[in-house]
């Protein structure tokens, strides 16, 4: 028996196909690929859940922000691959879980850091885990590494 989040992306595909939407139906195809290399992947004895599909996804989401940095330097060179990313970017984020603001993040963090004995920056790394081990992937690590060093500090 197929999972939800498979039978929403060949459903989204379909429709894809049916009204020549390319863009979206290259994306999908990209995103199925890359579950069947994990689903195929050596020592791989699970099965393909949601939340492996929305690790996936996640996963593609962060490498097309990673690769918007190199193209937005490239200038007008690549202002068209530019445009591809952030509609791929923004197509993922739909399908993942919210992500904290800056201000939940801080507020989260500045609790967690009143519970402390002491104000110490060595804390710091106990502080991020217990975030990830809350919020889970909905925390940006790099901005709620640079919210505690702040309060930390």
């Amino acid at each position: 028996m197929a999972n939800e989040l498979e039978a929403k992306l060949r459903e989204q595909l379909h429709a894809a196909l049916r009204a020549k939407e390319s863009q979206t139906a290259n994306l999908i195809r990209m995103i199925n690929t890359k579950i069947m290399e994990r689903r195929t992947a050596k020592g791989f004895s699970g099965e393909v859940d949601d939340a492996l599909i929305l690790d996936v996804i996640g996963t593609y989401k962060k490498q097309m922000e990673k690769a918007r940095g190199d193209f937005a330097a490239a200038g007008d060179r690549g202002k068209e691959q530019l445009a591809e990313l952030e509609f791929e970017v923004a197509w993922c984020a739909k399908w993942l879980p919210t992500q904290l603001t800056e201000a939940e993040i801080r507020t989260a963090a500045g609790t967690a850091i009143a519970a402390l004995p002491a104000k110490d920056p060595k804390m710091a790394g106990r502080i991020l885990g217990g975030l990830k081990k809350e919020f889970g992937d909905r925390v940006d690590s790099q901005m709620a590494k640079k919210i505690v060093d702040e309060l930390l500090a």
